[in-house]
């Protein structure tokens, strides 16, 4: 964990107490379920919950002499208790209890980073229709191509979040599966019908098949759906860190009072933020390479993925939560220089209505091979010269013959390429 990234409430459900608090939880879904079963007297769940206590620091010390956590877990939290104790942990493994805990830790925290989500796609849809109508320069390999709506921007992140959205809602109800079968998973000390009942009360499902551990795909699963979110958001950063820079200027992040960009050059406003995300989205796509990594175990399991799950769980959960949330942050405060955005429509002097011309050539009766070479030739001359690209179209004497002055003006007009804008937006009213 790293503490300045590290967000509530995700932080809190990460906590060593935290983690102990959901294995007694299990233990004493369990304990009610052998009452249900008969196999315990009714209230023993009831005394241990009681007496059960957790106490970090003697845990910890436990450990260093048995190093192994789950038993000091379960000698310290027993040492209160009478007769009961017999029940805590019977018949379980450590993976039991190890694995459900895990399930639901990710669970709850899937359930606050969907809620993030939520959130973030109410204010990237909100900027889609705020600047809807604003015509703006689109650019492909950073170059100059032809106006498009500003809008559309972020009504493709939307339509990007909503598709995450779904999937992770789907690996959401996916990974709601605990195994409580025992020590290489055959239900030989505990039944089935312990581990359904024990699992209803933890709000979980048997997973269908488990060795001494649920099965990794589950988790792997979970973290490439974090990578692809990672990457939207990458894409979302990278978008508005080119617009920022100093030559094109139409976005900015937002710069707090008494900020400093630079320790050097008072003049800066640097995209930290963006950049920062950038960062991230990189560690997100190594996480679920580890999670991938940790599907192949020895046999019933080994436990070579338990070490890299006490970095990669907590990890990556609070640090897409942190992406979701500062980028909820960025778009909310986003300032975006409107007129700079049409100032930059012509930048290259006309150049990019290029197409209009080449195909009002071709309606006029010229071949499509021969109008592309001509348009071509006075695109490549403005270029070199900086020359207006609509004056000298015009002093072509061919050009004018095909072409009407009143149509020749309509074809540098960027407001031509908003025209079935609105038939895109249709798709995502609410």
């Amino acid at each position: 964990m790293v503490e300045r990234y590290a967000l509530e409430p995700l932080k809190s459900l990460w906590t060593l107490k935290a983690q102990y608090e959901r294995w007694l939880e299990v233990e004493l879904a369990v304990v009610e379920a052998y009452e249900e079963v008969g196999i315990a007297p009714r209230g023993t769940a009831e005394k241990i919950k009681d007496k059960a206590v957790i106490d970090v620091d003697d845990i910890l010390a436990i450990e260093q002499i048995v190093d192994h956590d789950v038993i000091a877990f379960i000698k310290s939290v027993t040492k209160n208790m009478g007769d009961e104790a017999r029940y805590f942990h019977y018949g379980l493994t450590s993976s039991d209890v190890v694995d459900t805990a895990n399930s639901l830790a990710l669970v709850r925290a899937t359930d606050v980073i969907i809620e993030s989500m939520l959130r973030l796609s109410d204010v990237l849809y909100e900027k889609a229709l705020r600047y809807k109508s604003l015509p703006t320069i689109g650019r492909t390999h950073g170059i100059h191509a032809e106006p498009t709506s500003f809008g559309l921007k972020f009504l493709s992140w939307y339509a990007e979040l909503l598709r995450n959205i779904e999937r992770l809602k789907a690996v959401r109800e996916e990974i709601a599966v605990g195994k409580l079968s025992g020590a290489v998973g055959n239900y030989a000390n505990i039944s089935p019908e312990v581990e359904k009942i024990a699992l209803q009360k933890l709000g979980l499902k048997p997973t269908p098949v488990a060795t001494q551990v649920i099965s990794r795909d589950y988790i792997a699963h979970l973290i490439s759906i974090f990578a692809l979110i990672a990457g939207l958001i990458e894409r979302i950063a990278i978008e508005i860190r080119h617009l920022q820079r100093t030559e094109v200027l139409e976005a900015m992040e937002p710069f707090k009072e008494g900020q400093r960009g630079s320790s050097a050059m008072p003049h800066k406003k640097n995209p930290i933020l963006c950049e920062r995300l950038t960062g991230m989205a990189r560690l997100m796509r190594s996480y679920a390479q580890v999670a991938f990594e940790n599907m192949a175990l020895w046999h019933e399991r080994d436990i070579s993925h338990s070490s890299a799950e006490r970095y990669v769980l907590p990890d990556s959960t609070m640090t897409m939560y942190y992406m979701l949330e500062k980028t909820r942050y960025l778009i909310e405060n986003l300032k975006v220089f409107e007129e700079r955005v049409k100032k930059n429509i012509d930048l290259t002097h006309g150049l990019v209505y290029s197409q209009r011309v080449l195909l009002a050539l071709v309606e006029a009766g010229m071949s499509r091979e021969e109008a592309y070479i001509l348009v071509q030739k006075y695109a490549l001359q403005c270029w070199e010269t900086g020359e207006s690209f609509k004056e000298k179209l015009r002093s072509d004497t061919r050009i004018n013959q095909l072409i009407s002055d009143e149509k020749f003006e309509e074809l540098f007009r960027p407001d031509y390429y908003l025209r079935n804008v609105e038939q895109i937006y249709e798709r995502f009213q609410k």
